[in-house]
């Protein structure tokens, strides 16, 4: 009886100890592989000027409590990783055009999607889920508790397969990644601009954490999270 008690307080004590970032079992339980979601198709036309977009663009924290739609998500994420030619190119422009970049999505307030974590697709513009559920109160948590993350409607998440392009360039490579991520986030920031939503840049967080709340494979590495609402 006395060594029961002590175990359960050993548990006790490494829950407290890890908080609520990480949430699931290590078996991986709660990861779902086979899903496909197909999403809207984008659009290529809007309904202000690119140099509006960029005079307006701001970082927003705050966001109100309406959900964004799936047509809202779906051009976003086209906006950061879309094909845009028969060759595979793409919205953003890559080294080597080698798109080390991974898009995931952690969805809370999408009108049409269940909650949950998703990998974006860019080849057939599809979301693959990963994990069900509300996640954005574990992945803030995961970010220093900032609480755009728990208020915004999803989260998209970057993450780099650095190999892709360090094969070709060396150490240097790591770097173009970096530069191809900044180039992505501001797509982000126009399109959504466009669509009147907010968005915040977030680079403070727990990488490992964040790989786990994310079941990312072991050669890619979480780098930036943008948080997105309405306003």
């Amino acid at each position: 009886m006395i060594r029961i008690t002590i175990c359960t307080a050993l548990v006790l004590i490494l829950v407290l100890i890890t908080g609520t970032c990480i949430d699931g079992d290590e078996t991986g339980q709660n990861t779902r592989q086979e899903d496909e979601i197909m999403l809207p198709e984008p659009r290529t036309t809007g309904e202000i000027s690119i140099e509006e977009a960029m005079r307006n663009r701001r970082s927003v924290r705050q966001y109100t409590e309406e959900a964004i739609t799936l047509n809202n998500l779906s051009q976003l994420l086209w906006a950061a990783q879309g094909i845009t030619s028969e060759e595979g190119f793409r919205t953003t422009p890559s080294a080597g055009a080698l798109y080390p970049l991974e898009v995931y999505v952690v969805a809370g307030d999408v009108d049409g999607l269940s909650d949950g974590v998703y990998r974006y697709r860019a080849e057939g513009h599809t979301l693959q889920r990963i994990r069900d559920g509300d996640l954005r109160g574990n992945l803030s948590e995961c970010a220093l508790k900032q609480t755009q993350v728990t208020d915004a409607a999803a989260n998209i998440v970057f993450a780099a397969v650095f190999n892709r392009t360090t094969a070709k360039y060396g150490e240097r490579g790591a770097q173009y990644v970096h530069i191809e991520a900044g180039h992505a986030a501001q797509n982000v920031y126009l399109q959504a601009e466009a669509l009147g939503i907010g968005v915040c840049a977030v680079g403070a967080f727990y990488g490992q954490e964040v790989s786990e709340l994310l079941a990312l494979s072991g050669d890619e590495t979480p780098i930036y999270i943008l948080t997105v609402g309405k306003v």
